[in-house]
C-alpha cells in the first residue's frame, strides 16, 4: 500500500513552519496515543504514522529531501537513504515513535518521565503525576475562576470575595480515604508501585494502575462521606485583591486555594482571570481612555469651556474658538495606571459638532443674518476645498 503524504497526515500545508508542525503532531499524538486507545490497532497505526511524518518534516535536511523526491528519498538508493527517515520505512532502521513524543511533550513516552505526558495520560513523576510507591501523595489540580469587574474598579483597584466549589480534604477521614479504624493494603495488581506495564509487540507501555488509580494502595473500608477519595466537594470563599490597572486577561494567583491534594499532598492554586466590562462612555486603549463628546456649534465657534466626565469626576475642558468637528483634546494623567510602574495614561477626547435639528422662526432669521455676514449664502463650501478640487481637475 502506498504511503500517505506526510503533510496530509499532519493536516498542514507544505509551507507550515516548525511551530505549526509541532502543534499538529501534538494534537494527533494526544488523540491516537495507545494509552488513550487501549486495544485499538487503528489508533496505534495512526499514532506511528503521525510520528513518522513529524520525524521527517521537523528535520530541515530530511524535509528538503522529501519535498523533492517524496517517499523515494528514504528508500534504498534514494537521496536520503541511510538517514533513518520515514520512521521505519527507510534504510535507517526502526524509529521509536516515543522518541518524538518525548521531544514534543517534554515527558516520558512510556509513562515514567513526568512533564506534560503525565498531565494528559496520568503517568508517574511530576507535580500531578501518579505515585511511585504505596500511599505516596499527589498534589491537587489548579482551578480557574473568571471574575468580571467594571472599568472604575479596574482603574482604582478593588477587593472582591468570590465563591466557588472545589474538592477539599474530607473532614471525616482527614484525607486518608479510609473509614475510622480501617487502613490500607498494598495494591496486588501493581505491587504498590501505582503503575502497570503492558507490551504491544516490541513496544512496552506503562499506565496508571486501574485498581488503585496510581496510589499503590487499596482501602479496606472506604470512608462513607468521600467514597475513599479522601476529598469532598465544598463551597469555598476567597478574598481577591484586584490591582489598579488590571485589564482583560490579567491573571491573579491565589496559592493553595485550588483542589486539595490526595494522601496529604499539597493543594493546587486558584487562578483568577479578570474581565473588564465595556463602559458606555469610555473606550480603553492600553492605559489610555478615549471618549467622544458633542459640542453646541455656538460653543465650538465662539469658544469657552465645558465639563467632561473622567473616571475620577468632572473636569473643565477649555474649548478654543473655531474648534472643528473631530478635533482631539488630551487630559494628561486621567487614564488608567500601568500595572508595572503605576504611571497613569491619558484621556483622549474627540469633539463632534451638535447641529440643531429644529429652529424657531426667530432663530432661523438670526442665523440667516449671520450667514449673510459670513458670506455663506454665496459660497456655502469653503474656499480651501475648491482650491484642492481645482488642483485635482488640473491633474486629470
Amino acid at each position: 500500500m502506498a504511503k500517505r503524504d506526510y503533510y496530509e497526515i499532519l493536516g498542514v500545508s507544505r509551507e507550515a513552519d516548525a511551530d505549526t508542525l509541532k502543534k499538529a503532531y501534538r494534537k494527533l499524538a494526544i488523540r491516537y496515543h495507545p494509552d488513550k486507545n487501549p486495544g485499538d490497532q487503528e489508533a496505534e497505526d495512526k499514532f506511528k504514522e503521525a510520528s513518522e511524518a513529524y520525524d521527517v518534516l521537523k528535520d530541515t535536511e530530511k524535509r528538503a529531501a522529501y519535498d523533492r523526491f517524496g517517499h523515494a528519498a528514504f528508500q534504498p538508493g534514494g537521496a536520503y537513504a541511510g538517514a533513518g527517515g520515514g520512521g521505519g520505512g527507510g534504510a535507517g532502521g526502526f524509529h521509536d515513535p516515543f522518541d518524538i513524543f518525548r521531544e514534543v511533550f517534554g515527558g516520558g513516552g512510556g509513562g515514567g518521565g513526568g512533564g506534560i505526558f503525565d498531565e494528559i495520560f496520568g503517568g508517574g513523576g511530576g507535580r500531578r503525576g501518579g505515585r511511585a510507591q504505596a500511599g505516596a501523595e499527589s498534589a491537587g489540580h489548579d482551578l480557574r475562576y473568571d471574575l468580571e469587574i467594571n472599568l472604575k474598579e479596574a482603574a482604582q483597584g478593588v477587593e472582591k470575595e468570590i465563591k466557588y466549589k472545589r474538592p477539599v480534604v474530607c473532614g471525616s477521614c482527614s484525607g486518608s480515604g479510609a473509614a475510622a479504624g480501617s487502613g490500607h493494603d498494598r495494591c496486588h495488581t501493581c505491587g504498590g508501585v501505582g503503575q502497570v506495564s503492558s507490551s504491544r509487540g516490541f513496544i512496552s507501555f506503562q499506565q496508571t494502575c486501574p485498581d488503585c488509580r496510581g496510589s499503590g494502595v487499596r482501602i479496606k473500608n472506604p470512608c462513607r462521606d468521600c467514597g475513599g477519595e479522601g476529598r469532598s466537594t465544598q463551597t469555598s470563599k476567597v478574598n481577591v485583591k484586584i490591582p489598579a490597572g488590571a485589564d482583560n486577561g490579567t491573571r491573579l494567583r491565589s496559592q493553595g486555594n485550588g483542589e486539595a491534594g490526595i494522601m496529604g499532598g499539597p493543594a493546587g492554586d486558584l487562578y483568577v482571570i479578570v474581565h473588564v466590562k465595556d463602559h458606555e462612555i469610555f473606550e480603553r486603549h492600553g492605559d489610555d481612555l478615549f471618549c467622544e463628546i458633542p459640542l453646541k456649534f455656538t460653543l465650538a465657534t465662539l469658544g469657552g469651556s465645558v465639563q467632561v466626565p473622567t473616571l475620577s469626576g468632572k473636569v473643565n475642558l477649555k474649548i478654543p474658538s473655531g474648534t472643528q468637528s473631530n478635533q482631539m483634546f488630551k487630559l494628561r494623567g486621567h487614564g488608567l495606571p500601568n500595572l508595572r510602574n503605576g504611571r497613569r495614561g491619558d484621556q483622549l477626547i474627540r469633539v463632534t459638532i451638535d447641529v440643531p435639528k429644529k429652529l424657531n422662526r426667530e432663530q432661523q432669521e438670526s442665523l440667516k443674518d449671520f450667514a449673510e455676514l459670513c458670506g455663506d449664502s454665496t459660497q456655502p463650501i469653503g474656499a480651501g476645498f475648491w482650491a484642492k478640487a481645482k488642483r485635482f481637475f488640473e491633474d486629470l
